[in-house]
């Protein structure tokens, strides 16, 4: 089976890893070479553009940065001879999105609103939740190659925008339950509370959430940093959410503070880090570090 396969980050190159490993003849295009290197050992094709891989496939799945690289790639693919199937696997929200729809709808092609939540090391395990909106026809044809790499997948809809606005649900909720687990173990560091047992305490009681169960543990009491996406796309997705609230005449008290926070940190220098660096704002202003002891 012949696939494309726009956008080789860390995302992008672990869910194409999984497509390749399942059989597909990989079509790819990627300004970054040294990201196609390992592809190509394995027998990818290269192209010098998106249109080349739309030239090459009929399905074509894109994991991209932004709404705006989505728009710019999506006018090369409209170009393309051969794709009838465009999967948009990124997180841009539902405007950037429709604009997506618009441009290759009008070459014919169909569009799947399908972004993707576990990071990569999921996207190698193969347990990602993906999340999937378009026709029923579409879905079906894209399902058995989604399966390879999504170990929950929810149809959510038949009209694209629908998975966009529910993985923006999702990451809201992330990011408020970063924040407020970062700054509760931050007050219980500073009152003297053993670091690794508040996070025990937490993940057997009613304060567990995704931030104790994983991303402390892993990345914040071990002082790694490394649970593999950067602050800036968790406030770009924060940020998406806003709007789409805004949008739909929703008022967001809660996840406008969250994302004040997650905004103040960027500008401290943080963006480029791994999200979980976010704790050492709040770390730094109360004193203290929330680190194993052992």
């Amino acid at each position: 089976m012949e696939l494309g396969f726009l956008g080789l980050g860390q995302m992008g190159s672990a869910i194409a890893e999984r497509l390749q490993d399942a059989g597909a003849q990989l079509h790819l295009f990627d300004p970054n070479k040294a990201a196609l290197a390992p592809f190509i050992a394995k027998g990818a094709l290269v192209h010098a553009s998106p249109t080349g891989v739309a030239d090459a496939a009929r399905i074509v799945f894109a994991c991209l940065p932004s709404g705006a690289v989505c728009e710019a790639v999506a006018r090369d693919v409209a170009a393309g001879g051969a794709v009838r199937l465009y999967v948009e696997m990124s997180t841009i929200g539902g405007p950037a999105q429709a604009k997506v729809q618009a441009i290759v709808e009008k070459a014919g092609i169909t569009l799947v609103d399908c972004p993707i939540s576990g990071g990569p090391k999921g996207a190698r395990a193969g347990t990602l939740t993906v999340i999937l909106a378009g026709s029923p026809d579409a879905r079906a044809e894209i399902r058995p190659w989604l399966e390879r790499v999504g170990k929950n997948i929810f149809e959510v809809g038949d009209k694209p925008g629908q998975a966009q606005l529910m993985k923006l649900v999702n990451n809201l909720v992330n990011a408020a339950n970063m924040a407020t687990a970062f700054e509760a173990l931050v007050l219980g560091a500073k009152g003297g509370l053993d670091p690794d047992q508040m996070v025990n305490v937490l993940n057997v009681s009613t304060g567990q959430n995704s931030a104790t169960l994983t991303k402390v543990p892993k990345s914040v009491l071990t002082g790694s940093f490394d649970y593999g996406s950067s602050l800036t796309i968790m406030l770009k997705d924060v940020m998406l959410g806003l709007q789409e609230a805004e949008a739909l005449g929703v008022p967001m008290w809660v996840h406008g503070t969250v994302g004040q926070l997650w905004r103040f940190a960027e500008q401290q220098g943080l963006g480029p880090a791994d999200f979980t660096s976010m704790i050492k704002v709040l770390e730094g202003w109360a004193g203290v570090e929330v680190r194993s002891r052992g």
